[in-house]
């Protein structure tokens, strides 16, 4: 069993997944080991649906979510396809076994004007008087307002946003490429704000570091090197605090509320599906169910027969 987990956890290093995916089939692989040991099973074919829904209970009577259960399986599911496919198994005996079901929760997001006063905040909250650091100051201010208002606009992911060098940007078309998950690219839309910040992020930013390939970052410290997903996140922070929100806003509750209003304002999930990059629909419907919460909000303050008599 262990022979086979290391086979596929070498298939998986050459299929281009990142790597924390590779250390959580990792993780769930070495739980899948530890079972087995617990039983002094080593040879893979020894297993069955019946042992592995045992195993399943077992995990959960020990305090694992219903999501991670579900991880695991999928985990132990694609070990043993694998297997199947390199002729070290007749048949998947994970295929017919089902998780517990997780309750699915609504992401956390801004409402229009909350996010619009947001992604304004750099510049409306930048009023520090001490000389020495004006100027820097000044510079994170117009760097984090480019920051927010293009994940706002255009509902990038962290990580699309971090990758981005200045050659993926075309300012005067108004247009951002951008590379998600899987290595997929897609063309988006960049607003009239966010344009104009990025504008003025560029003629005031710091002489980039090239990487590698000679590509230039669009986002960077004060001495020009790429930022990284935990600077930005505590940029966000920064800005939320500083602002006097009442929440913490990351990178993530940008990319939900910009879906969630362009949902609310167009109806169309199939666009907002492309947008986001979205491989399966059913992902985005989740935006469906927060449009629905408010329309629910609207109908029960308005409609007669859905308001409660006052006693």
């Amino acid at each position: 069993m262990a022979a086979a987990s290391d086979a596929f956890l070498r298939h998986l290093q050459h299929k281009n997944l990142s790597p924390n995916t590779l250390a959580g089939y990792r993780r769930d692989l070495d739980k899948l080991q530890q079972l087995a040991d617990a039983e002094l099973l080593t040879d893979v074919r020894t297993l069955d649906e019946m042992r592995l829904r045992s195993w399943l209970a077992q995990l959960h009577r020990g305090g694992l979510s219903p999501k991670t259960l579900q991880r695991w399986l999928s985990a132990v599911r694609t070990l043993l396809r694998f297997c199947v496919r390199e002729g070290w198994l007749s048949a998947n005996v994970a295929e017919g076994l089902r998780a517990p079901k997780a309750a699915r929760t609504l992401p956390k997001l801004l409402d229009v004007d909350a996010a619009a006063q947001y992604v304004q905040s750099p510049l409306d909250t930048n009023t520090k008087t001490d000389t020495d650091t004006d100027t820097d100051d000044d510079l994170l201010a117009l760097r984090d307002s480019a920051i927010l208002e293009l994940f706002y606009s255009s509902g990038l992911r962290l990580s699309e946003l971090t990758g981005l060098n200045w050659e993926d940007i075309d300012l005067k078309g108004g247009e951002v490429r951008v590379t998600g998950k899987g290595n997929k690219t897609r063309l988006l839309p960049v607003g009239r704000h966010a344009c104009r910040a990025l504008a003025d992020w560029r003629r005031n930013a710091p002489a980039s570091i090239a990487d590698a390939r000679g590509s230039s970052p669009v986002f960077t410290s004060a001495r020009g090197r790429r930022l990284g997903n935990r600077a930005i996140q505590q940029r966000l922070a920064h800005w939320a605090r500083a602002g006097g929100a009442e929440q913490r806003v990351h990178p993530h509750m940008l990319r939900h509320s910009f879906a969630s209003h362009m949902l609310e304002s167009s109806g169309d999930l199939r666009a907002v599906q492309e947008l986001l990059g979205h491989a399966d629909i059913s992902t985005t419907q989740i935006y469906t169910h927060l449009d629905f919460q408010h329309l629910s909000r609207v109908y029960d303050k308005a409609h007669p027969r859905a308001q409660h008599d006052e006693d």
